[in-house]
């Protein structure tokens, strides 16, 4: 059996940007304050509902709430602190692009130059001409991902190539060639296509341009620049200071789940290898979104979106250069979530940065498949999105009462990949 999330690892899930649309205008954060035992109420439910351990950190203005609930190791009863460290997976590409626009800003980078300018002898000659820096950063490229044949047992739904390459170096040449290697997802331009290989290729790009390795850039540059003192590339494959197990069910197929907290990240690199914690997130995201990392009109290439669908045509986001808007019942949020084997991360922000949550935690694709190979709603997601919208909404009246109310579908990738 392959499973439909799972081939959409590789591209399944497409969405042809008709149209790029402007970053829109800045939609007020909402007014009402978060209640704080409603935030730890909606986090024990989600423990309650299945998750093993979740920890959150949420702000607006000048309150900050930080919790936890449930256990970092099953075994032992250890429980999860706020203040764990956690591998946040696709997240990484934010730090990613703001790296990127911030040689754009140098007029290093032209955003809409073909990549093969700057790396010619990476590409065939063809997508080397046609893909540009923006195809790469907006999931547009054509590209295809990497990730199933890094991993090839995921497609029947199998832990054997994970055991197996859990600790294993794989090198970006390696990942790049996977990426180009297999069959594309479309013309460049042509349509939405989630794939590393465009983060692994900038990640090339961006040493490129700047003679640095791209870890030791986006140290100097993003991390220390956004004054974050616990989010790191790891240097090896188990993660410095204090964090939770990581336990991955592969869509109830691993039972009872595994633990890879212990895992070569080099297979995410520059698209998905950091490690940081809830409160470095929200502190990253709003240096961003306020100027402190890029300036206003990269900040405004950033927000420039394609719209991102599911295979039945809904759309998850509107996904830019790096980053994502996701409408809530109170307004537009910006951010990214990232999923890893075992740990899932979400961060969002408001326009201006003023209400914010991240939120971690350490049971990933627990959810049954239906049919068609795609998850099936599990009480876990209903619980945390009402620990993500109490922290970003607060308790009061939506403030978009004339639209209809729809399931709040956090952690959107998940839904066109797995396995990031």
């Amino acid at each position: 059996m392959q499973s439909t999330a799972l081939a959409e690892a590789s591209g399944g899930a497409v969405a042809a940007p008709t149209a790029v649309a402007s970053a829109p205008a800045v939609v007020q954060p909402p007014t009402g304050p978060f209640d704080p035992a409603k935030l730890r109420a909606t986090l024990d439910a989600t423990r309650d509902a299945g998750m093993y351990g979740l920890f959150s950190a949420a702000q607006d203005g000048g309150t900050v709430w930080n919790g936890a609930s449930g256990v970092a190791d099953v075994r032992t009863g250890r429980p999860v602190t706020p203040d764990m460290r956690q591998r946040i997976g696709s997240i990484s590409k934010s730090f990613m692009a703001t790296a990127i626009l911030q040689q754009v800003e140098k007029g290093r980078i032209d955003l809409d130059a073909p990549v093969g300018r700057y790396l010619p002898n990476l590409f065939p000659e063809r997508p080397g001409k046609q893909v540009t820096v923006r195809m790469l950063l907006n999931h547009t490229s054509g590209i295809a991902d990497y990730v199933l044949t890094a991993f090839p047992s995921l497609k029947a739904l199998s832990s054997e190539s994970l055991d197996e390459n859990r600790f294993r170096y794989i090198p970006p040449e390696q990942l790049i060639e996977w990426g180009l290697q297999a069959p594309r997802t479309g013309e460049p331009g042509e349509r939405w296509s989630y794939s590393n290989t465009n983060y692994i290729i900038a990640g090339r790009l961006l040493e490129k341009v700047t003679g640095t390795p791209a870890e030791e850039y986006i140290n100097r540059h993003v991390i220390a620049k956004a004054g974050l003192k616990e989010t790191y590339f790891p240097s090896g494959p188990r993660i410095a200071g204090p964090h939770p197990r990581m336990y991955l069910s592969l869509y109830q197929h691993i039972k009872p789940p595994r633990d890879y907290s212990a895992f070569n990240m080099s297979w995410g690199w520059t698209a998905g290898a950091l490690v940081s914690t809830t409160n470095d997130l929200n502190r990253f995201y709003r240096k961003l979104l306020t100027g402190g990392l890029i300036g206003k009109a990269a900040l405004g290439e950033m927000q420039r979106t394609v719209p991102a669908k599911d295979a039945d045509g809904n759309l998850l986001m509107n996904y830019g250069l790096g980053l994502y808007s996701l409408d809530l019942p109170c307004g537009t949020f910006w951010g990214h979530d990232g999923i890893v084997f075992g740990g899932g991360t979400q961060s969002l922000s408001s326009a201006g940065g003023e209400r914010q949550v991240s939120v971690a935690f350490n049971l990933t694709m627990y959810q049954e498949l239906d049919a068609n190979g795609m998850p099936v709603p599990h009480p876990i997601d209903s619980a945390l999105a009402a620990h993500v919208v109490e922290a970003l909404c607060g308790s009061r009246p939506t403030a978009r009462p004339e639209a209809p109310q729809r399931p709040v579908q956090l952690l959107p990738l998940q839904l066109v990949r797995a396995g990031r």
